[in-house]
């Protein structure tokens, strides 16, 4: 098993265990990327200031979200499909999640569904819902995540037309046959 020393070497490895497909859908934004790389500048320009010679044998780093305890001031965004990169795909990280002691986003394009979630045991969960056309559909979504134990919805308003996701339209990007958005599964026909 590789030794990760820091969160940039989590892509390279990604990199070189993926189909390219794959690598290439999780790590592209839309577009010429410019919304991506700007959201890099934007962490690269976060500083922390160091305290020097304070006492550090206490370090609390629990925080608050939504009235909900978290261990520290990270969540897992949505990420559509993760079965694409593993098999277990978003069981493992709701369960990573959980052991972390902080909220996992369910996408709503997720190849599991909110009830499989759910099922992964304890976990503070939010689902991230897009607004779609057909309205009945959303309140399906949003009554199986509440009844699902799911604490929050993050409403996704950008993309009431997809983004142009350049590399997958160069590898004829398609999601693999044997995966499906468990999400729409029990819903019936959608657009977006």
């Amino acid at each position: 098993m590789d030794l990760i020393t820091n969160v940039n070497e989590y892509e390279a490895i990604a990199k070189q265990k993926l189909p390219k497909m794959v690598y290439d859908y999780f790590v592209s934004g839309a577009e010429d990327q410019w919304t991506l790389q700007e959201n890099r500048n934007a962490f690269s320009r976060i500083l922390f200031r160091p305290r020097i010679l304070r006492d550090v044998s206490k370090i609390d780093l629990t925080t608050t979200v939504l009235g909900l305890n978290i261990s520290m001031p990270i969540m897992i965004a949505p990420t559509a499909m993760q079965k694409m990169a593993h098999p277990e795909g978003e069981y493992a990280t709701a369960r990573a999640a959980s052991a972390a002691g902080t909220i996992m986003t369910l996408s709503s394009w997720a190849t599991s569904s909110v009830e499989e979630v759910a099922s992964t045991g304890p976990g503070v969960r939010f689902f991230q819902l897009y607004v779609i056309k057909d309205r009945n559909v959303v309140a399906q979504l949003v009554k199986r995540a509440e009844s699902a134990g799911f604490k929050a919805i993050a409403l996704t308003v950008d993309t009431p037309i997809l983004g142009r996701r350049e590399a997958d339209i160069k590898n004829r990007f398609t999601m693999p046959s044997h995966l499906v958005l468990k999400n729409f599964e029990r819903v019936g026909t959608w657009k977006a």
